[in-house]
């Protein structure tokens, strides 16, 4: 088996600390088949696109700024592409057993049915190595054949998040592969408070909804959520009780969900605090997509001419410069 040369590509903020360096210069794989490319800028997927045009390996893994992952995470990688029918290739983000009591409970509800419904495996190992869609693939750990991505024309730059839904989408409705590894993990630490994990999930859901304006497709489980946040808002204006069993249906799969999950993760003790973080999570969501629902055509887009900073931490052949 040939080696392959991989470009690994990470966005961070103008004069943000890449955490993800501490693994990445640790990488057990021949030290001139690989090269790491952080862009500076404040929109990711044109950064993304900018390091992807000038990258030169013959795979392109997209992590993020805080992705921790394994010496041995490019060699898994690099051998889903010995069949020329791969063209996309990721693994779930697990969140590390060391984050403190809160982020688990954040990680737990990602990585829940009742939470994340057709989402979930984004944030939890499941299975085994399978054909997949854009549901089970995250940007923070995924890789694509380079002649993939420059065909497709990259990610499109009016989103963040979701680009990479819509460019997955388009790539499997043309018929080519995507890859799920469940072993093919990288670690993540979730967000530090409840407000920046309840803006992390409206921003989802607003991504989400801009991506559905652009593409014109959507699957109507992703619309859940924003009946459901209609519905309680139009609850105080209804005068009769059968009204109200779909909300009590709701708190009964909460509490159950939250017991389940908590239970199937050896944390227990984190159940009550699960039960509050679904509600949240279905919510926030749910507001994020209405929001960009009604105010998407007043707001301007990503501007293409927003200034990205390319510089290479480890270039092929040559030892890590920092």
């Amino acid at each position: 088996m040939q080696t392959k040369t991989v470009s690994i590509i990470i966005p961070v903020k103008p004069g943000g600390t890449v955490k993800a360096l501490e693994a990445l210069l640790k990488l057990d794989y021949p030290v001139d088949a690989v090269e790491i490319m952080v862009a500076e800028g404040r929109c990711p997927s044109r950064q993304r696109n900018m390091a992807a045009a000038a990258a030169g390996g013959e795979i392109i893994c997209f992590l993020d700024d805080d992705s921790m992952v394994g010496a041995r995470f490019l060699h898994r990688v690099a051998s889903h592409y010995d069949d020329p029918a791969t063209a996309v290739v990721g693994g779930p983000s697990l969140t590390p057993a060391t984050d403190p009591p809160l982020q688990q409970g954040f990680g737990l509800a990602l990585a829940s049915l009742f939470g994340s419904g057709g989402v979930r495996n984004r944030y939890r190992q499941s299975g085994r190595v399978r054909k997949a869609a854009d549901n089970e693939l995250i940007l923070c750990n995924l890789s694509m054949r380079r002649e993939v991505f420059r065909a497709y024309g990259g990610f499109d730059e009016r989103l963040y998040p979701n680009e990479e839904n819509e460019l997955l989408e388009r790539i499997r409705k043309d018929g080519l592969t995507l890859l799920h590894d469940p072993e093919l993990v990288a670690y993540r630490s979730q967000r530090r408070n409840l407000r920046a994990f309840v803006r992390q999930i409206f921003g989802y859901g607003s991504g989400r909804a801009r991506q559905t304006l652009i593409s014109r497709s959507c699957g109507v489980a992703n619309l859940v959520p924003a009946a459901f946040l209609i519905y309680l808002c139009a609850l105080p204006f209804t005068d009769k009780p059968v009204y109200y069993l779909p909300l009590l249906c709701y708190l009964g799969m909460d509490i159950l969900s939250a017991c389940c999950e908590s239970a199937r993760g050896g944390k227990l003790a984190l159940a009550p605090l699960l039960s509050c973080l679904f509600p949240i999570q279905h919510l926030s969501y749910g507001a994020g997509l209405l929001w960009e629902f009604l105010t998407f055509r007043f707001r301007k887009m990503s501007p293409k001419n927003s200034e990205v900073t390319l510089r290479r931490i480890k270039e092929f052949g040559r030892h890590p410069v920092v």
